[in-house]
C-alpha cells in the first residue's frame, strides 16, 4: 500500500525539486533517500526471497507440492532375497494406501503365482482389478492376457485361459482388444500341447539310419514328403469352422488359393472377411489389402482391378503412413504389372473342390 504513495511523491514531489537547483534540489535529493529506504526495508525480504528461492529449491525441493506414490522398493528387495510372504507384506501395506495401482497389482499376483505358486490367490489379485469400474481396458486386456498365460503355464488349463481370454471380447467387444484375444483363443489348443509336451518328458525314441547311405547315388527318396496344398487347405478350413476368428489361418488359405490353384475369387472372399472384420488395427488392414493387390498383380489382374484394392487403403486412412505407401506404390503400379508379365492360366480344382466343399461356397 505505501509503495504507490512513494512512488508518485518521487514522480510529483522529488524530481521537480531536483530540477529547481539550489538548496530546494538538495532537499530533494535527502527525500529521495528517504523514500529509497523506507522501499528498501518494504521490498527488501522479497527481492531476498526471489533470489534465493531457486537455489534453496534445489535443497527443500521448494514449495510444489509432492505427488505422493507408492514405493516397492522394500518388497523388490524382499523377493531377491527369497523371502516371498514378507514381500507379500510390502506389498500389501504399499495397496492399502494405493488400491488401484496397477503395478503393486501385478506386482503382488506376480509373487502369488511364480514364487509361492499360489495361482488361485493371483487369479483374485488380478480379478480384483479387472473388475474395478475406472480400470483403463488396456490394463483389463493386458491383465487378463497374463491371467490366461498362468493358466497354461502354471497348470496347463487351457480352459481357464480361454475363459479369461473371452472376458476381454466380453468387455470389450469390437475393439482391437478383442480382436487380439480371438487370436490368442484360436492358438490355445497349439499352446496347450507344447507345454504339456514339455511336462510330458516320455523317452524318445531315435529311428535306426538308413543303411549304407553313403553309397547311394541320390539321398531324393529319403526326404520326406511335402504336404499337398490341398491337405493344408482342408486342414486350414477344418481349423477355420473351430475357430473363425484366427486372422493368420484365413491369411494363408487365401495364398494358398491363389498361389497353388489360381482361383483369385475364392482367395479375394478370405481376405475380405479380414478387411470388413471390425476391430482389426489400422497397420492389419492395410496388410491384407496391399496382400490382395499382391495376389491380384500375379494373377494377372490388369490396373484397374488392381487400383481399387490400393485406393481402399486411401480412403480408411487417409491420414496414416499406410496411405502414403498406398500412394507410392499406386504411383509405380504400371510399371509392377507390366513387370510381372501374364498372370498364369486358371487351373480348375476338379475332384478337390468337391472334397473341401468349396462349390457350396460358390453358389
Amino acid at each position: 500500500m505505501i509503495t504507490i504513495p512513494a512512488l508518485a511523491c518521487y514522480i510529483w514531489k522529488v524530481m521537480p525539486m531536483v530540477g529547481a537547483g539550489g538548496f530546494t534540489a538538495i532537499g530533494g535529493v535527502l527525500l529521495a533517500t528517504i523514500l529509497g529506504i523506507v522501499l528498501a526495508i518494504l521490498w527488501g525480504g522479497s527481492l531476498a526471497s526471489m533470489i534465493a528461492k531457486p537455489f534453496a529449491s534445489l535443497y527443500d525441493g521448494g514449495s510444489q507440492e509432492i505427488e505422493a506414490k507408492p514405493y516397492y522398493s522394500v518388497a523388490l528387495t524382499k523377493r531377491k532375497l527369497n523371502h516371498s510372504l514378507e514381500a507379500i507384506v510390502a506389498v500389501r501395506e504399499q495397496l492399502a494406501k494405493f488400491p488401484h495401482d496397477y503395478e503393486g497389482i501385478l506386482l503382488l499376483a506376480t509373487i502369488q503365482a511364480e514364487d509361492t505358486k499360489d495361482l488361485s490367490s493371483a487369479e483374485n489379485t488380478l480379478n480384483n482389478f479387472c473388475d474395478w469400474e475406472k480400470a483403463p481396458p488396456k490394463q483389463v486386456a493386458a491383465t487378463l492376457t497374463l491371467l490366461a498365460d498362468w493358466h497354461l503355464k502354471f497348470a496347463q488349463d487351457t480352459d481357464s485361459a480361454r475363459a479369461a481370454l473371452e472376458r476381454i471380447i466380453a468387455k470389450f467387444p469390437g475393439t482391437p482388444l478383442a480382436a487380439a484375444a480371438a487370436q490368442r483363443i484360436a492358438h490355445l489348443e497349439g499352446a496347450g500341447k507344447i507345454l504339456l509336451a514339455a511336462h510330458d518328458r516320455r523317452p524318445v525314441i531315435v529311428p535306426e539310419g538308413v543303411a549304407s547311405a553313403g553309397l547311394r547315388e541320390t539321398l531324393q527318396d529319403l526326404a520326406p514328403e511335402e504336404t499337398a496344398p490341398e491337405n493344408h487347405v482342408a486342414d486350414l478350413l477344418k481349423h477355420l469352422e473351430q475357430h473363425p476368428f484366427d486372422n493368420e489361418a484365413r491369411e494363408r488359405l487365401a495364398i494358398l488359393y491363389a498361389t497353388h490353384f489360381q482361383r483369385l475369387d475364392l482367395a479375394t472372399m478370405e481376405l475380405q472377411q479380414l478387411i470388413e472384420r471390425p476391430g482389426q488395427p489400422a497397420r492389419n488392414v492395410a496388410h491384407w489389402l496391399n496382400l490382395l493387390a499382391d495376389l491380384q498383380v500375379h494373377s494377372g489382374a490388369d490396373y484397374e482391378v488392381v487400383r481399387p484394392t490400393l485406393e481402399k487403403i486411401i480412403e480408411m486412412f487417409p491420414d496414416l503412413p499406410v496411405a502414403q505407401l498406398a500412394r507410392s506404390r499406386l504411383g509405380r503400379l504400371r510399371l509392377e504389372i507390366k513387370g510381372h508379365g501374364a498372370g498364369p492360366e486358371s487351373k480348375k480344382l476338379g475332384v478337390y473342390e468337391q472334397d473341401i466343399g468349396l462349390k457350396s461356397r460358390l453358389s
